[in-house]
């Protein structure tokens, strides 16, 4: 059982940031994400993207922003519950929700804030014959643990940032990788691509272009694909690992199912108070909810997740007075005992 103030569902840019307002607070969190890693899509799919609508920053990559974020919110201690998606939610004494995985995993929070983009997010996969019959014995649609594919062959197939990133990483741990794309141009970071050039000079990366893999085989378990090239020559390649890195689809899961007003995959929410659902003490913020006017954009999730914490924390404490101090002057109390402040003004005489 875990147990929190806030329960969070998502960890994309505006729920890890939720997590530093309700800290401000005093309140923790506790975050649930189907992805193997905080971040949502920025994480996943275009890490090494620019953004250029991040107030204080020219440009920021979608990487750096996270991993800001998540050093930002270190001193408030979170807990996440990640690779797992939120399924059904119960009201427990009229006081607790109590929200219980997909594995099982059950959290009980006072208050609960869909931060989940676009949704859930499912790997795209391949038109592969029986495919199914492979998922996590030898086929992955992520890398979750880099040292599972230690001095094994695998086999990587897509072009963008994902598979051109994880074929480098992979080329350090694996005994063998191979990167096999329809295409001969591939979308990703122009310094990923020059990298994977020299990655495949040195012999180090076995590059397979344009081609496309159309069959697995193994008995009980992935031990070699077949390979189509240029839609003529088929041929097969031993490997321990597949790993289609083909981005995902976003999808609206189970929360779906939780009597939320929906419209258009999009929850519905009061905009001009807090948020909040339909349900009350449910929040949604960020790209999954909808209201008039509505923009998708972080700097908008950041506005909602501020607001929302601060209905939060009135419902945790009612009749409690709360005067908002801007941190400039007032400093942020991490929960693990560190304190940041500005520098005090110094008094000394001029002679």
């Amino acid at each position: 059982m875990i147990t929190t103030d806030i329960l969070i569902i998502g960890a994309g840019p505006t729920g890890l940031f939720a997590v530093f307002e309700a800290g401000l607070l005093k309140m923790k969190c506790h975050i649930i994400d189907a992805l193997p890693q905080p971040g949502g899509q920025l994480a996943e799919l275009y890490p090494k993207k620019p953004i250029f609508d991040i107030p204080g920053y020219p440009s920021v990559n979608a990487g750096e922003l996270v991993d800001n974020l998540m050093e930002q919110i270190k001193q408030f201690q979170p807990g996440f519950t990640l690779g797992e998606t939120a399924v059904s939610y119960t009201k427990v004494d009229n006081e607790w929700f109590e929200v219980i995985t997909n594995k099982g995993t059950v959290h009980r929070a006072k208050a609960i804030a869909i931060a989940g983009g676009l949704g859930t997010f499912e790997p795209r996969k391949p038109t592969i014959e029986n495919i199914a019959d492979y998922e996590e014995k030898g086929l992955e649609y992520f890398v979750k643990e880099p040292e599972h594919f230690r001095n094994k062959k695998v086999v990587i197939a897509g072009g963008g940032d994902s598979a051109l990133d994880w074929s480098i990483f992979l080329s350090n741990v694996a005994s063998k990788v191979t990167l096999i794309h329809r295409r001969n141009e591939f979308r990703g970071a122009l310094d990923s691509v020059e990298k994977v050039q020299d990655l495949k000079n040195e012999g180090k990366i076995k590059l397979i272009t344009p081609a496309e893999v159309t069959a697995i085989k193994g008995d009980g378990k992935v031990e070699a694909i077949t390979v189509e090239v240029e839609g003529q020559d088929t041929y097969d390649i031993e490997t321990d690992y597949f790993i289609p890195l083909f981005g995902l689809t976003p999808k609206l899961g189970e929360i779906g199912n939780w009597g939320l007003n929906i419209e258009k995959n999009a929850i519905v929410v009061n905009n001009a108070l807090d948020y909040q659902t339909n349900i009350d003490g449910i929040y949604a913020i960020g790209d999954i909810n909808t209201y008039p006017g509505k923009l998708k954009l972080i700097l908008c999730g950041f506005h909602e997740a501020t607001l929302m914490c601060q209905s939060v924390y009135n419902r945790l404490n009612p009749g409690k007075k709360y005067v908002l101090k801007y941190t400039t002057v007032s400093g942020v109390d991490g929960f693990d005992g560190s304190r940041k402040e500005a520098e005090k003004a110094v008094v000394k005489k001029i002679d």
